[in-house]
């Protein structure tokens, strides 16, 4: 059996040396490579050849965990993306599973947890924090009252008291398309105003 090649993102230092020390105590896995921002990963991918990439969701200044995921699986041939980080939002995990990730695992995770899902996820499994399994699973039965992933993010924004001109800005897109996502948030929460999307959104679990 051919070790597990892995690649490590996480803008903290101190955590990549210690995922790299655990993982690199194993015999059949080898850390190729660590990146410390979404774009170093990205970039690093074809040059390494990860089979696992081991990917935090916040990554300080540029791209954010799931938009490297979502852009790392848009390649041909992409290695299995497992998160590893401390948040746990529902607006977290929908992100990063619409992004392409095979696994979303909490820092606080056993160590050995986080070893036995580096094997699985090579060998093409899905890897599920219990936690985070259950969360999804209650949104499949709700998949009326979801917000999308994106809707969710404009609300966050919306939350954290950007206007719709900065919203568009921090997300590359246009001020049309972010009045657009609110109208749709606004329908599926029954509201007619930000503050109440924001209230509402709160109060069932999509943003913090």
């Amino acid at each position: 059996m051919s070790a597990v090649r892995v690649l490590l993102v996480d803008d903290h230092p101190v955590v990549r040396a210690g995922l790299n020390a655990l993982l690199s105590s194993q015999d059949n896995i080898v850390v190729v490579a660590e990146a410390a921002s979404g774009e170093e990963a990205v970039a690093l991918v074809p040059e390494a050849k990860p089979d696992v990439v081991l990917m935090d969701l916040r990554l300080g200044a540029g791209i954010d965990g799931a938009r490297a995921t979502a852009e790392i699986m848009a390649a041909a041939d992409p290695p299995r993306v497992v998160v590893l980080t401390t948040y746990d939002t529902d607006t977290d995990i929908l992100r990063a599973v619409e992004a392409g990730a095979a696994g979303y695992l909490l820092k606080d995770a056993d160590p050995k947890v986080l070893i036995e899902s580096v094997f699985a996820a090579s060998r093409g499994e899905t890897v599920l924090d219990p936690d985070v399994a259950q969360r999804l699973y209650r949104r499949m039965q709700q998949p009326r009252a979801d917000l999308s992933a994106r809707e969710i993010e404009v609300l966050s924004l919306v939350a954290e008291g950007l206007s719709n001109r900065a919203i568009a800005k921090r997300l590359f897109v246009s001020e049309a398309t972010v009045k657009s996502h609110l109208v749709h948030a606004f329908t599926k929460l029954d509201v007619d105003n930000r503050t109440a999307a924001v209230v509402a959104a709160r109060e069932r679990g999509l943003i913090s």
